[in-house]
């Protein structure tokens, strides 16, 4: 990988005929071909990988740099690797072990080819190549891959209308003052006074269902607000407790994008070590549009996209809700609190710790700016039709400041700040934390160097997290009594 430096910046410049780009299409190739000596069904199974593998690596080869191809290229080794398996019975295990191993030579070939695409990024350290980097970086690839394929497409009016909305939210939030001092468009809710909580379990994983009413609204003027107060679903709030008695500390952990159901909240955020081996009740909160929350199929459509009033509205609503879930905790226990997110959920962590006075806050994996990841992931020709029809992106920064951890200062003491982040990360590229890092003042930070989903397998990830809620009093100093 070459790297020129034009005064400040580092730009890259990837070589036309990559050795990692060749693999791909040959095998792509050796898909079709066997596909079509098969049947129809064998071809079925065949076109798939063939295409994206033959059309994502001739794409590499003669237009590197572009982000989105190796999403297609990770997802062709992937369905490669998968699909082998099941020709195995027409083709013999020879061929079929043959397709499956230069299939999962392509997965990693796409995470080498995004990670070597990337410049470095000031502030954050390297990793040494390894083929196991490579491959976690090609998960990041094959969940970007899939968000590309469902995202929806906009409309011409749709975008009209969004950009009208936030050209009108742009002017409100300026004339009552939010631009220049965020915390104030974020209102402080009561406790719930009416909760249901059924108890349900998940394996031999009791807990209890929180519900309770959001009452949230935007504010009587905000562009969007009765499209939004029109998700019926997303008006109710809920929460999964797990808890030993109110003289625990609590951890409330904000789950990522997509996610927000009691299987995938507890495996993610290891719910046994954090309630059984560290002793911590937790909150697992449902954020808007997700889970039982959601509208439609899609888990957490609308929370990010095109309609950029939505965003701002679910985020608002997020930290209400997080704020109604803290004051009802607080009710019930004088007990340390801390708040703990991946992804999304390091987001909102950040933007809670900015509006609350809370024991201790880890932002794992975290977002911070949602103009920049529209920007990296939305589509190209979206972005550009909307920038015909007038999209002023320094109006959308505006817009988003309101919602952004970035423009708000912590109300958490120093040393109980905590970030973690993926060197390689290409969901939530390394900048994010980076930034979040600075605008902390540089609190304890662990780089570790893999992706974005995987960060469960780097060990001091677990001593970071364990080492913060020690400083904050969450549980006890080591060789304590």
């Amino acid at each position: 990988m070459g790297v020129r430096v034009i005064g400040a910046a580092a730009m890259l410049e990837p070589p036309r005929w990559s050795l990692a780009a060749l693999l791909p299409p040959i095998t792509g190739l050796l898909w079709l071909w066997c596909g079509l000596g098969l049947g129809w069904l064998g071809l079925l199974i065949s076109v798939v990988p063939g295409v994206l593998l033959l059309a994502s690596g001739v794409s590499t080869l003669l237009y590197p740099g572009d982000v989105r191809i190796p999403q297609f290229l990770a997802l062709g080794g992937a369905t490669g690797a998968g699909a082998s398996l099941l020709l195995a019975l027409w083709l013999g295990p020879g061929p079929a072990l043959g397709l499956f191993v230069t299939s999962a030579v392509s997965f990693v070939a796409a995470g080498r080819i995004a990670r070597r695409q990337e410049p470095p990024t000031e502030h954050v350290p390297t990793a040494d190549a390894s083929w196991w980097l490579e491959g976690e970086v090609a998960f990041d690839e094959v969940v970007l891959g899939s968000l590309t394929l469902r995202t929806p497409r906009v409309s011409v009016a749709d975008n009209r209308r969004a950009l009208g909305e936030l050209d009108r939210a742009r002017e409100l939030f300026s004339d009552r003052g939010w631009l220049d001092a965020p915390e104030t468009f974020h209102r402080s809710p009561e406790a719930p006074t009416r909760v249901d909580m059924p108890r349900a379990a998940v394996g031999t994983l009791s807990y209890e269902h929180l519900q309770f009413d959001s009452e949230y609204e935007p504010w009587a003027e905000e562009p969007g607000r009765d499209r939004w107060l029109s998700r019926i679903a997303n008006r109710r709030t809920h929460a999964w407790i797990l808890r030993h008695g109110a003289r625990r500390p609590w951890l409330i952990c904000v789950h990522g994008y997509e996610m927000g159901l009691a299987r995938a909240d507890f495996e993610a955020f290891r719910a046994r070590r954090l309630h059984d081996g560290l002793g911590l009740n937790l909150a697992f909160p449902t954020l808007p549009l997700h889970g039982l929350r959601r509208e439609g199929r899609r888990n957490g459509g609308g929370y990010l996209g095109a309609d950029f009033l939505d965003s701002v509205h679910a985020q608002a609503q997020a930290m209400w809700d997080l704020r109604r879930l803290l004051a009802w905790i607080r009710e019930r226990s004088d007990a340390p609190v801390g708040v703990y997110g991946l992804s999304l959920g390091g987001y909102n962590a950040a933007l809670l710790a900015s509006l609350e006075p809370l024991d201790a806050v880890i932002a794992g994996i975290p977002a911070v700016d949602f103009h920049r990841l529209t920007q990296r992931h939305g589509s190209p020709l979206q972005i550009r039709a909307a920038e015909i029809q007038g999209l002023d992106h320094e109006h959308l920064r505006e817009v988003f400041r309101v919602i952004s951890p970035l423009a708000l200062s912590p109300r958490v003491a120093h040393d109980r700040r905590a970030i973690f982040a993926g060197i390689a990360d290409c969901v939530v590229p390394p900048d994010h934390a980076r930034d979040l890092w600075l605008h902390w003042e540089r609190p304890r930070i662990a780089w570790y160097p893999g992706g974005h989903v995987s960060f469960r397998r780097h060990g001091h990830v677990d001593r970071l997290i364990d080492d913060s809620l020690r400083v904050a009093g969450l549980i006890p100093q080591l060789g304590a009594i």
